[in-house]
């Protein structure tokens, strides 16, 4: 698949599922079938429009690339969001981006998509347009409730990863840089890879889970580590079962498959160390019986 800015594009006759997709969920892919082209927007609306109510991302710009190719699109094409953007006219948008640039034949978007200045545009503005096709994706609905991405940053959350992965369809993905830590983990005879979340993504809450790291089972702690401290600095630390190396400066990609426990404070190293062997051993047990 190939990623081009809006610029960069070349008028041809196309497919677009038009859309911020963040998390690229059920609902997004429904939208996206069919279509040969996403148009996206980096960064998310909300960070321009109402910064201080922005959302925490779901994915990067990177990851959402990597789900989207995933589904079959040739083409993502990124629109730059800024304030200038931002105070397009619905009609603008679709005259300038959709028709003009893209060439667009049949456009999909999911029924709440809004678009334009003030979020002016709606699906109604598009079915009116002659010049392509529209197909606007009703919500999908899983046991009765919509899916979303705000749902979905709430089940992460609660630590919900088995049921924000029946949301987005695949386990929830969290990406960074290995940095070097305080060596307590390996001092205890478990070395962690250690990244520090970024502020304006989503992560699972606080608590111990069963993780794949690439080809290798984790078992994977996020929070601070009450046990040695009060206001540590918030970490993701990965132990990889059956794993000899270095991976400093390496980027890791941690998929969250189960909760174990929630977060706690040991009064003891040894009881700690003694819960840390039981959370690898539970880790095995749920991995082998098929909890993917």
């Amino acid at each position: 698949m190939r990623v081009l800015s809006l610029n960069e594009v070349s008028s041809r006759p196309r497919r677009v599922a038009v859309g911020e997709f963040d998390g690229v969920h059920l609902g997004h892919r429904e939208v996206i079938s069919g279509s040969d082209t996403v148009l996206t927007f980096e960064p998310h609306p909300a960070m321009v429009t109402r910064p201080g109510a922005a959302p925490k991302l779901l994915t990067t710009l990177e990851l959402k690339a990597e789900l989207i190719a995933a589904l079959g699109v040739q083409e993502l094409v990124v629109v730059t969001f800024d304030e200038r953007f931002a105070q397009q006219d619905p009609s603008a948008f679709v005259d300038r981006v959709l028709v003009e640039r893209l060439a667009a034949t049949a456009v999909s978007v999911g029924a709440n998509f809004r678009f334009g200045h003030r979020a002016r545009g709606t699906a109604a503005l598009l079915e009116a347009d002659a010049r392509f096709r529209t197909r606007v994706v009703p919500m999908v609905e899983i046991d009765g409730v919509a899916v979303s991405s705000t749902r979905i940053r709430g089940l992460l959350a609660a630590g919900d990863v088995e049921a924000a992965t029946r949301l987005l369809g695949a386990p929830f993905r969290l990406r960074g840089e290995v940095v070097p830590g305080d060596q307590r983990g390996r001092e205890l005879g478990f070395p962690t890879a250690n990244m520090v979340p970024d502020p304006d993504l989503a992560r699972p809450g606080d608590g111990v889970y069963a993780c794949r790291v690439g080809e290798h089972l984790a078992a994977v702690n996020v929070g601070v580590r009450p046990t040695f401290g009060a206001d540590l600095q918030p970490l993701v630390e990965a132990y990889l079962l059956d794993f000899e190396g270095d991976l400093y400066g390496r980027r890791l990609t941690v998929e969250f498959l189960a909760k174990l426990r929630g977060e706690q404070r040991f009064g003891r190293v040894e009881d700690l160390v003694a819960q840390m062997r039981r959370d690898v051993a539970r880790t095995r047990e749920l991995l082998a019986s098929g909890v993917e």
